[in-house]
């Protein structure tokens, strides 16, 4: 894997603290990486130095975050530069998001159609439980750790298991999560995914690492990113941000949004 260094702003001049008010403008240009760790630290808030505007990188994630309002723009920026970097694998015109860095008790999977910009899917899902409380903050690529696993991961086939129907995932980043189907890390249904349950008890049920969902859409959301479609799972994780191969590939433009400068995110 190539390594990424960490970028700051120009000498002389501090990174910003960028406003989600304005933080879409300075996503005009493709996401540089960051960094991957097992510390349980909070993820800290990206410092940016202003990019130079690229505007035809505009269009696709303009669009991603009015359909997702609530979504980070940073994450769809990183998850579109992601499926940039693997597009050799592949093409795939659904696109689903997870950050972690949210609470379980919120929405923070979301589900795209690219080829129309559209929201197919926003909707809870459950972390592993050694990956934290209501904060996941610990991920990795062991097997028995019983973490989650951060990165790109290309869906593959479906089938009836012993959480009912699951859809099996192959994880494209060495190291990081190229192991998710020897771990049988798989999305399905889990009666322990209840909004109404996690406001009492604090948090969703844990997996014991899979990205696990309300039983009432698991299966349609399944259907609607299996067999070759990628999901890209997101924490601002020192070490994985710092050394993915599919954040800072330098890739050629494809999809509508060119390579070329972005915004730079360091952890601090």
């Amino acid at each position: 894997m190539t390594a990424c260094g960490l970028r700051s702003g120009r000498a002389g001049y501090p990174p910003q603290v960028i406003s989600r008010r304005f933080l879409l403008i300075a996503l005009v240009a493709v996401v540089l990486p960051g960094c991957r760790s097992d510390s349980p630290t909070r993820p800290p808030e990206a410092v940016i130095s202003r990019p130079a505007p690229t505007p035809a990188s505009i269009p696709l994630l303009a669009a991603l975050s009015a359909a997702a309002p609530e979504a980070d723009p940073v994450v769809l920026a990183l998850a579109l530069r992601a499926r940039r970097c693997a597009i050799d694998a592949g093409p795939a015109p659904r696109l689903a998001v997870i950050d972690y860095s949210r609470p379980s008790t919120q929405r923070r999977l979301w589900v795209f159609d690219l080829q129309q910009a559209r929201l197919l899917y926003s909707e809870y899902v459950a972390h592993g439980r050694n990956s934290g409380e209501n904060l996941a903050t610990r991920f990795s690529n062991r097997d028995g750790s019983l973490q989650s696993s951060l990165g790109l991961f290309r869906t593959a086939e479906t089938y009836e298991g012993d959480n009912g129907y699951s859809l099996r995932m192959d994880g494209l980043e060495p190291g990081i999560n190229d192991r998710a189907r020897a771990r049988a890390l798989v999305m399905h249904g889990a009666w322990y995914v209840d909004p109404l349950q996690a406001l009492k008890q604090g948090r969703l049920g844990r997996s014991l690492g899979c990205p696990a969902l309300r039983p009432q859409v698991a299966h349609a959301l399944i259907d609607s990113i299996k067999q070759g479609q990628l999901l890209f799972a997101y924490y601002p994780d020192r070490d994985w941000l710092a050394h993915s191969r599919l954040l800072g590939c330098g890739a050629s433009a494809t999809a509508g949004e060119p390579a070329g400068p972005g915004i730079h995110i360091m952890a601090h």
